[in-house]
């Protein structure tokens, strides 16, 4: 029997069969620029409440050093958190929305009943030695709520969704109100429009929903639901009123003394110039001219002491955080985690926007604190948890 020799296989016959490239793991994906950011403008956050606290404190014979010692702890908790939340992917909270959502409205029930007043606002329940702000919580636990609804309609915003989005944040939005929490209230407001966008809301909807907005305000001033301090502190950039005095000053003493913290807060701007005073140098800063500097103003005492060069440099290690968490949203695997990114991304930067701009007058006074700067520990453990989302969305990505 004849041998027959078989032709050479092609190429293509004996090519390997091509293999679906492995992810990488999501720890390789860590934004080391965004945590960056945020441990540079937390690092400048406790240098700047230092120099703000320790004349003070030690005026009054305490140690200098206290403030900063306890947001130095602050920020080891707030570094936990984020870690914490980059543990586990991030579709895990979204499948946790219902119970973050239900948890959030009860905490801020317990606070209306038990929690602590301080200049007019009930917004801190104590437990144990610590304080806890239940209306800075909110705002992660209602980003993950509104990105589990929204992307669980896969770009379909119809206005029956849009009626139960509205219906879901008007809860949160009142009882955060009721607290005379009005800056955590407007930072939820603008967290929702931001989503909805994001998430293809018809422009005739949003429409209806400017028109309802605007109606809302001026029922909201007009009846008399917003109280005349209230009102004070949002018109007063605008108005500039000689010696603002209010109606209920005994209660909310903060509120007398709107337009004598706006004029300090310009003069600690302005005295900074172009290089600043250097640090722990400054008239407005070393004798406490500027109330609630270590919080709300804080933004003075970096002007003052720095000048224009060390604000621009505070503002571009934000602009650090806007970018990367823009750009998380747009490598995100699914529409989740760009809602996700773009909730935080929107309660960042109005937060941002909101408080360098009432320190300069041009924005009201809302009692908005500056991420990462401001002292308070539940404001920074939100904020790093707010990064933390947002690193999660970027490492798994590929996943």
């Amino acid at each position: 029997m004849a041998l027959t020799t078989l032709p050479p296989a092609s190429p293509s016959a004996t090519a390997a069969v091509p293999r679906r490239p492995v992810a990488s793991p999501a720890w390789r994906h860590v934004d080391v620029l965004l945590i960056a950011a945020g441990a540079g403008l937390t690092a400048l956050g406790v240098l700047m409440i230092y120099s703000t606290t320790r004349v003070p404190l030690a005026a009054a014979g305490s140690n200098p050093e206290a403030e900063m010692t306890k947001q130095l702890t602050y920020a080891v908790v707030a570094f936990g958190a984020f870690l914490l939340t980059i543990l586990f992917d991030y579709k895990r909270y979204l499948s946790w929305a219902p119970v973050l959502y239900i948890g959030s409205i009860l905490l801020l029930l317990a606070t209306l009943a038990i929690g602590r007043t301080t200049l007019g606002a009930t917004s801190w329940i104590q437990v144990g030695s610590i304080e806890v702000e239940p209306a800075e919580l909110v705002k992660v636990t209602f980003i993950i709520s509104l990105a589990a609804l929204l992307a669980s309609r896969k770009g379909n915003v119809t206005g029956r969704v849009v009626a139960l989005v509205l219906a879901l944040s008007v809860v949160p939005f009142l009882l955060i109100y009721k607290q005379d929490a009005l800056g955590s209230a407007m930072v939820l407001a603008v967290v929702l429009i931001g989503m909805l966008l994001m998430a293809g809301t018809k422009g005739r909807h949003m429409v209806v929903l400017a028109v309802l907005a605007v109606v809302a305000i001026g029922g909201v001033s007009e009846t008399g639901i917003l109280k005349q301090y209230q009102k004070d502190r949002l018109i007063t950039f605008l108005e500039a009123p000689s010696g603002v005095a209010t109606t209920d000053n005994a209660s909310n003493p903060y509120a007398a003394s709107i337009e004598y913290n706006l004029d300090q807060s310009k003069a600690a701007i302005a005295d900074g110039g172009i290089s600043g005073k250097g640090l722990f140098k400054g008239p407005e800063t070393n004798l406490s001219y500027v109330p609630n500097q270590d919080t709300d103003f804080i933004f003075t005492a970096m002007a003052e002491q720095f000048g224009f060069v060390g604000s621009a440099l505070l503002l571009a290690l934000f602009g650090i955080v806007v970018w990367r968490s823009w750009r998380a949203s747009i490598v995100s695997r699914d529409l989740a985690g760009t809602l996700i990114c773009v909730g935080v991304l929107a309660m960042l930067m109005f937060q941002v926007f909101e408080n360098v701009g009432m320190t300069m007058g041009i924005m009201p006074v809302a009692g908005i604190t500056l991420p990462f700067m401001s002292y308070g520990g539940s404001s920074l453990v939100v904020d790093w948890v707010a990064i933390g989302l947002v690193v999660n969305v970027g490492m798994r990505r590929l996943s």
